[in-house]
């Protein structure tokens, strides 16, 4: 089982989102703490840490993950056309 923390930006990015987004993508960072790299997520490209992303509908969670310390961190939540930015 892992930790799940949040940073900062990622807090700031949820309290903007409708409340029905909030839930799914809540339900969603829920389940990375049991699994942190479940079926569908992708490991982004070109990046200098170990950053994953999973869908929740057309938002993005990114997210490292530190097996070390048994812990993920949520960096982003953010709409798709926005999050690589």
């Amino acid at each position: 089982m892992h930790e799940v923390l949040l940073s900062g930006q990622a807090e700031r990015d949820l309290k903007r989102l409708p409340a029905e987004v909030f839930q799914r993508v809540i339900a969603a960072i829920r389940t990375l703490g049991a699994d942190p790299r479940p079926h569908g997520c992708r490991k982004l490209q070109g990046s200098p840490r170990d950053d994953y992303r999973v869908r929740v509908g057309d938002y993005r969670v990114v997210y490292e993950i530190d097996d070390r310390n048994k812990a993920v961190r949520i960096m982003r939540v953010r709409h798709r056309r926005e999050v690589y930015r």
